[in-house]
């Protein structure tokens, strides 16, 4: 029997148009949220207690949305998704205290994590075994962009003279709102029907300690919360260090996009890299010196100082998203990719909601910079499982013969390598 033909690539390029402007919402929402708290009167603890919020409700929404996905359609996420972080940054702006703003916080968090259990699986689905690394970077440079153009919008517009870091980062806020509305321009036909999942009562629920026992998702796992913590709270608390080393927010938001622009530029070469020296040296590599950089924003460099470190730091975040997608994707048994990858995003949430508190009792106690430390050896630790458990049969790009995404011919376990690789 013939292969099922896959669809063109115009629906990845338009998931990647709408996911660069969601993403870019809530990178410009992140730090107004920080900057209005802030305003509120808000301590180093209060922000991180604001940050861990935005990670809570997907902590325990993520594996039954992933569920439902694994059963049926992956698009209709993608537009309830766009909705909650419209409407939490939108009332994000609007909150007058520091317990409505982390509640809008988290519908904000929760919409992102809806958008992107839709997004992932539909990579996964609509890919062959050959195009899942090239394609699950292509889709990440979406984030990228967002992440790149966000915190520049939100430092033009924030500003704090004469008082108005109130008035400008409810500003700020509403704006990410209407950039969020934008995504569903890019949302249309986005989904190849015949990609849709199993029947309801023809799907097998695969236990979630059966695909957590799996070889290769906990690293996977791993990878993703340490990069997506580095990158979450260098997000959130990069405002506070500007603050107390009197680095204005628009060069703040420029320092962040620096550090977007480098991952952008790790993922357009991620395959040439990928084939010069293979999957688990490229994660333990950018890991380690990740993590050596996170540690080094502890110190107190001038601006074009920070400014290189982050350049840097930006370039080895980049892989690991993308890589700890492809490995948890290859490596979770056909009927429960998308539960995987909604496990891998439960991680993610759970450094989220972890990692900000922390960070926040840490800056409380040893200074602003501390935080940095600790990621830095969280990065440290993911190399370490990079590279033990990052380099599988299919190290190599676009040679990864695990079985591809449609659900209808699914390889068997037995004979599946365990490729290894990839968040936020």
């Amino acid at each position: 029997m013939p292969p099922e033909p896959r669809p063109g690539r115009g629906w990845l390029l338009r998931l990647v148009i709408a996911f660069a402007f969601a993403q870019g919402a809530v990178s410009m929402a992140r730090p107004a949220v920080s900057y209005r708290a802030l305003s509120l009167g808000a301590d180093e603890r209060a922000i991180g207690v604001i940050t861990g919020v935005y990670a809570l409700l997907p902590l325990f929404a993520a594996v039954p949305l992933g569920r439902r996905t694994d059963h049926g359609r992956c698009a209709p996420l993608l537009p309830v998704g766009v909705v909650l972080i419209g409407g939490g940054c939108a009332l994000s702006g609007t909150a007058g205290s520091l317990p409505a703003l982390a509640a809008w916080s988290g519908v904000m968090g929760l919409g992102h994590l809806c958008f992107v259990i839709g997004a992932q699986s539909l990579v996964a689905r609509q890919s062959a075994p050959a195009e899942q690394d090239r394609n699950f970077g292509h889709f990440t440079i979406g984030a990228s962009l967002g992440q790149l153009v966000g915190p520049i919008a939100a430092g033009y517009l924030i500003s704090e003279r004469d008082g108005a870091m109130a008035r400008t980062s409810a500003l700020a806020l509403l704006v990410s709102a209407a950039v969020a509305a934008v995504s569903f321009t890019s949302l249309w036909r986005i989904e190849h029907r015949r990609s849709a999942g199993p029947p309801r009562q023809a799907a097998r629920k695969v236990p979630v300690g059966s695909i957590l026992r799996t070889k290769g998702v906990p690293a996977g796992i791993f990878i993703s919360l340490a990069v997506l913590c580095a990158t979450d709270i260098l997000t959130a608390y990069l405002p506070v260090v500007g603050e107390h080393r009197g680095i204005a927010p628009a060069t703040v938001g420029l320092l962040l996009s620096l550090r977007a622009a480098a991952t952008i530029a790790c993922r357009l070469v991620m395959t040439p890299m990928l084939r010069t020296v293979g999957r688990a040296a490229l994660l333990s590599t950018t890991c380690l010196l990740g993590g050596l950089l996170c540690a080094a924003i502890a110190l107190p460099v001038p601006v074009w100082g920070l400014a290189v470190m982050l350049a840097v730091l930006g370039f080895c975040l980049g892989a690991g998203q993308p890589l700890s997608m492809t490995t948890v994707v290859q490596a979770a048994p056909s009927a429960a990719r998308s539960t995987a990858l909604a496990l891998r995003l439960t991680g993610n949430r759970l450094g989220q909601v972890a990692a900000p508190a922390s960070a926040g009792l840490i800056a409380g106690v040893a200074g602003t910079a501390a935080p940095f430390v600790m990621l830095g050896a969280l990065l440290v630790g993911a190399a370490g499982l990079g590279l033990r458990g990052g380099g599988g049969a299919g190290a190599a790009a676009g040679a990864d013969p695990g079985p591809g995404p449609a659900p209808e011919a699914p390889a068997p376990r037995t004979e599946r390598p365990r490729a290894e690789r990839d968040p936020a």
